[in-house]
């Protein structure tokens, strides 16, 4: 079967799955709502870097996107759908390649459109202290968010094939960006500049004082990404449905 017919069905799946809109809502709701609550700083703290507190609410948000693309896969293994998906398209790269588009669409989707609401929403709670952002800045911060939600989702796409299950997936990546890489990580040392999550969030600060550049750290997470996306993808050819 051609790879655009597979697209179409991937695509209706992820429409007709309604848990999978209730995660890309709260993936708005979370890091919209949080950001704008951090607008509300009065910004005297020394380390207070508005395009981050503009978007910090991606630190929840995320969560939402890991689920949104665990929860994508990990439906195929519900049920042995997958045995009937794979009758259909023999073809397991391109099914997986399929799989991957569908998800990573309406995530950078639902990420831009995220990101476009909690900047203004909350630079205006900011007021003076948002002053100093540029144009630029704002704009790399927007597309940097959108990119960032799609690499996450994928990223948990990717560990679902690998280990084949939504609830293995979420049990690891959850408690490690809210755990080992967000508390630990500070501690750690500048090794943890090159985790996952931590490369990726640099791009939505104004400054830091990262190993890795803004672009730098978003390439780190999507090798990140594309490393256990390959990993999934070989245990899908090597294992039985």
């Amino acid at each position: 079967m051609p790879f655009i017919p597979v697209l179409r069905s991937e695509w209706l799946k992820i429409r007709t799955l309604r848990p999978l809109y209730g995660a890309l809502a709260a993936v708005f709701a979370a890091t919209a709502g949080f950001s704008a609550l951090a607008g509300l700083d009065d910004g005297t703290d020394p380390e207070f870097d508005p395009l981050f507190t503009s978007l910090s609410g991606v630190v929840l948000g995320q969560i939402a996107a890991i689920v949104f693309g665990a929860l994508a896969v990990s439906c195929e293994y519900h049920g042995g759908a997958i045995r009937l998906t794979l009758a259909a398209v023999p073809r397991r790269g391109r099914w997986f390649a399929a799989k991957l588009t569908a998800i990573a669409v309406p995530a950078l989707v639902v990420g831009l459109v995220t990101a476009l609401a909690a900047l203004p929403a909350a630079r205006a709670g900011l007021g003076a202290a948002a002053r100093g952002l540029t144009v630029a800045e704002q704009a790399r911060g927007i597309v940097g968010c959108g990119l960032y939600l799609m690499l996450m989702a994928l990223f948990a796409a990717g560990l679902t094939a690998l280990l084949r299950s939504g609830v293995a997936t979420l049990s690891v990546l959850i408690p490690f960006v809210l755990v080992i890489s967000f508390v630990i990580g500070d501690a750690a040392g500048g090794a943890t500049d090159f985790l996952p999550d931590k490369a990726g969030q640099v791009i939505l600060h104004q400054t830091s004082d990262a190993s890795t550049g803004p672009w730098t750290g978003l390439a780190v997470t999507a090798l990140w990404t594309a490393a256990v996306v390959l990993a999934g993808g070989w245990r899908l050819r090597r294992r039985d449905a």
